[in-house]
């Protein structure tokens, strides 16, 4: 029999893995593998940390309407605006054990803009050497099964392309951890007459400024959070706003801003747009418009993967995927962090990460793939009967689900000062819409949230 050394063992749990993205989740995974005994490639598309934080302030070579070019690459990754600041308070926002501190001579506001964050994630990948793990500027063109493989385990070709040499490498990776957003690329509704309208038709993923909508009458389509954000800024300089919803029944915060503003006016969803510039709402009434602003949404897309048809986007429904992160037929060497929405992401990612990890160490084992597949589809089934539209697949929602989805990992339960701040705030929103960043009382859970460990026990 032959014996095998700790160190040997140890290098044979030791997996090469490619983490492609260097936001919030693929940071929060590089740490973790790197944790585990992995060696660790990120490539990132852009010259910095951050991913979706990152602001890029020049869209001009963007397509409006975010329409991508034959190779499936955008040319700009970062969807966010200017004036954006958060919209959950920076205490619930942080990894585990990285609490997202206010500091002195920096933006210490509890909503504070988007630029706060991304220098929390890079405060982040300096404090763990993440970013000496990280290539800039590297864009992966291809994913895909290594062919002619005798060994069992899968291995995975990773082409990638330096944006500034054009130089391409191809290289094998034991697994790869696809962190790449899913704020990027534009989803757009169909209406009738908008492939012949004549004026300007823009998706939200390139605003930036309200300057250009200057004296201009613009139709917001889409009334989420960032659809009544910037709804609001183009108040300032736009000669009317015309919110189209595709529900009226709205949250007394957006109606007390509509009584505000008597340029501001809310419709039901668009039934179709005319040559002549009008825009028809579908309860007949209509307003000549300038532009089109939609502020309608983000779709999963992974044109990079040749998965054969084992992981596949329909409708915005990224599957099969086990607990939204491992394809049942590729797993564990391919794995996806970051799909989830609608939940409180950083604790999230970290606990998706550690899982990730651990079972690419052998630490801990996924079921079969049958039971995975199986799984998913109660999953769909359960959604299905809920009515949850298709696209709406990864909107969580669900603290327990949280919890849950911890438990495979032995990573704590989000704390329950975590969860009421965070309900605190999106009922604060509900009701004030232009005040809740910086008008709020939930003082005693702020409080309780600053003297928990999460705080308490970090030292900067």
């Amino acid at each position: 029999m032959v014996s095998v050394t700790s160190s040997e063992a140890s290098r044979s749990r030791s997996k090469k893995v490619c983490v492609i993205g260097a936001g919030p989740s693929g940071l929060v995974s590089a740490r973790e593998l790197r944790k585990e005994g992995h060696k660790v490639v990120v490539m990132e598309q852009n010259d910095d940390v951050g991913g979706q934080w990152l602001y890029q302030p020049n869209v001009e070579e963007e397509d409006p309407l975010g329409s991508v070019p034959t190779n499936g690459a955008l040319k700009v990754h970062s969807s966010i605006y200017s004036s954006l600041r958060l919209t959950s308070p920076r205490e619930i926002m942080g990894y585990s054990d990285f609490p997202f501190l206010a500091k002195k001579g920096r933006d210490m506001r509890r909503f504070p803009g988007h630029k706060e964050l991304w220098l929390y994630l890079k405060d982040f990948s300096e404090a763990f050497g993440v970013r000496e793990m990280i290539r800039f500027n590297v864009r992966v063109e291809f994913v895909g099964e290594e062919e002619k493989n005798e060994d069992v385990r899968k291995r995975w070709i990773v082409r990638s392309r330096e944006k500034l040499s054009g130089k391409v490498m191809e290289e094998i990776f034991d697994a790869v951890v696809v962190a790449t957003g899913h704020y990027s690329h534009p989803r757009l509704p169909s209406i009738k007459g908008m492939d012949s309208w004549k004026r300007k038709q823009v998706h939200s993923h390139v605003y930036r400024v309200p300057d250009p909508f200057r004296h201009e009458v613009v139709v917001v389509v889409g009334s989420s959070m960032s659809g009544q954000d910037i709804s609001i800024e183009l108040l300032e300089v736009a000669k009317e706003v015309h919110l189209s919803a595709k529900s009226l029944d709205i949250s007394s915060g957006l109606s007390k801003v509509i009584s505000k503003y008597p340029n501001l006016h809310l419709h039901p969803q668009i039934e179709c747009l005319k040559d002549d510039g009008r825009v028809i709402f579908a309860d007949g009434s209509w307003v000549v418009a300038d532009t089109i602003l939609y502020c309608t949404g983000y779709s999963y897309k992974f044109p990079f993967l040749e998965s054969k048809g084992r992981v596949e986007v329909d409708d915005d429904r990224v599957g099969p995927l086990f607990e939204h992160t491992f394809p049942p037929s590729l797993s564990p060497s391919l794995s996806f962090v970051g799909i989830p929405r609608k939940l409180i992401g950083f604790p999230f990612f970290e606990a998706q990460a550690k899982w990730i990890a651990q079972v690419l160490s052998g630490k801990l084992s996924l079921p079969s793939s049958n039971q995975m597949l199986q799984s998913v589809a109660e999953f769909y089934r359960s959604r299905d009967l809920a009515g949850v539209p298709k696209h709406n697949t990864h909107d969580i929602a669900d603290f327990t689900y949280c919890d849950k989805y911890a438990d495979y990992v032995g990573f704590p339960h989000l704390e329950e000062w975590r969860k009421l701040l965070c309900l605190s705030a999106l009922e604060n929103s509900q009701e004030n819409l232009e005040t809740y960043r910086d008008s709020w009382d939930d003082q005693e859970l702020l409080q309780e949230a600053m003297q928990s460990s999460h705080f308490t026990n970090f030292n900067y």
